[in-house]
């Protein structure tokens, strides 16, 4: 079944219907995801990679599109300790936040350092360096001399409960992922709301929490991912290691950025 909708010839007649459309919902309270209304636009690709339409952002689970976001590792070398890869070796600690307990989202959870979602027109880098200072307390400047891409993860959540919300609703993902080394003296320190506290911890540490369900699950991915590149996780520790990281890379098989083609 192909439903057909959205046809106006160019890309802000189309995102002004999605956007009437979707404001009719929430004034009708057609479903709960538009209680977390954000004011904020996603961006939807077409075959040729052009934006077709934005989206409102708690809108975006209910059309099944990719969206797409930024994760940032902020870590510290840890005087003392060897820079041998694994375990207390590997020399350094990351900032972890704790999402703040009112979040319309997984409130209460663990997060990667710096995370949030890509509004239409915005870049990775404007998007990390932007989230950096209004979640961390990161100065834009450090942030952009010092970030190091790599790459991607993709993913498609399920959404339970903790997402706010209707539950069950699929929605495809593309995070960029950076790491940011950080001097002794410089400290991430909550910026807005929407962090409650962050603590600085070794791999250790930050194993026993993903073990125990802490973290927000779209940020155990990329933590898994960033165990992979730093040789935390290998496939002489982690007999599932080539499944693991085949699925922190799933092929999106819609129109996007995140397609190789």
């Amino acid at each position: 079944l192909t439903i057909r909708a959205f046809q106006q010839a160019s890309e802000p007649e189309r995102s002004a219907a999605v956007a009437a459309t979707v404001a009719l919902w929430r004034a009708q309270g057609k479903f709960r995801v538009l209680e977390g209304w954000r004011d904020e636009l996603y961006p939807v690709y077409g075959l040729g990679r052009e934006l077709l339409f934005s989206v409102e952002r708690s809108a975006s689970c209910l059309f099944g599109v990719v969206t797409y976001g930024v994760h940032l590792m902020a870590w510290t070398r840890v005087a003392g300790e060897g820079d041998e890869k694994g375990g207390k070796g590997l020399g350094i600690k990351l900032w972890v936040p704790r999402r703040a307990r009112n979040k319309q989202t997984y409130p209460g959870m663990l997060d990667n350092t710096v995370a949030g979602g890509m509004a239409t027109g915005e870049t990775p880098l404007e998007c990390v360096i932007r989230e950096c200072e209004e979640e961390a307390s990161l100065p834009a400047e450090l942030v952009r001399n010092n970030v190091k891409a790599h790459g991607t993860v993709t993913y498609c959540y399920l959404r339970d409960g903790r997402a706010g919300g209707e539950t069950g609703l699929v929605q495809p993902e593309c995070q960029y992922i950076f790491d940011l080394e950080l001097p002794p003296d410089v400290l991430c320190k909550p910026n807005d709301s929407e962090v409650e506290e962050f603590f600085l911890w070794d791999v250790e540490e930050i194993q026993e929490r993903l073990a125990r369900g802490e973290y927000k699950p779209n940020c155990s991915l990329v933590m898994l991912d960033f165990f992979v590149r730093w040789g935390v996780l290998t496939k002489e520790n982690e007999k599932d290691y080539e499944e693991i990281v085949r699925r922190l890379h799933r092929e999106l098989e819609f129109p996007g950025p995140h397609r190789k083609e």
